[in-house]
């Protein structure tokens, strides 16, 4: 069973910096693209930063300059270092990652989604 999960969110004054980590487990074949989303009270879930298997990436507007994703392939783990935090950056923040298994000779691809972390700036 596939799982991603989340660490390294909390509560930072405006200004200040996070790092988000997220780690996927268990077996499957090859993760392709790995993702952060960020859902903030009553609005829609938003694509924050998205980063392909061979490393180009791609950022919402309001985050370029300020956020950077990275991954390790051979540890399966994505990361977001977060800087310049606004209060507009208080949300929930999800891991995603697109992922193939292998079941036999057969392949599928399906998306993961880890449970979310907190980010919150406040003074």
């Amino acid at each position: 069973q596939v799982q991603l999960v989340e660490s390294g969110g909390g509560l930072v004054q405006p200004g200040g910096s996070l790092r988000l980590s997220c780690a996927a487990s268990g077996s499957f074949f090859s993760i392709n693209a790995m993702a952060w989303y960020r859902q903030a009270p009553g609005k829609t879930r938003e694509l924050v930063a998205a980063i392909s298997r061979g490393g180009t990436t791609n950022y919402l507007s309001s985050v370029k300059g300020r956020f950077a994703i990275s991954r390790d392939n051979a540890k399966n783990t994505v990361d977001l270092q977060m800087n310049g935090l606004q209060a507009e950056d208080t949300a929930v923040y999800y891991c995603y990652a697109e992922i193939t298994g292998k079941t036999g000779i057969s392949y599928s691809t399906r998306d993961y989604w880890g449970r979310g972390t907190q980010v919150t700036v406040s003074p």
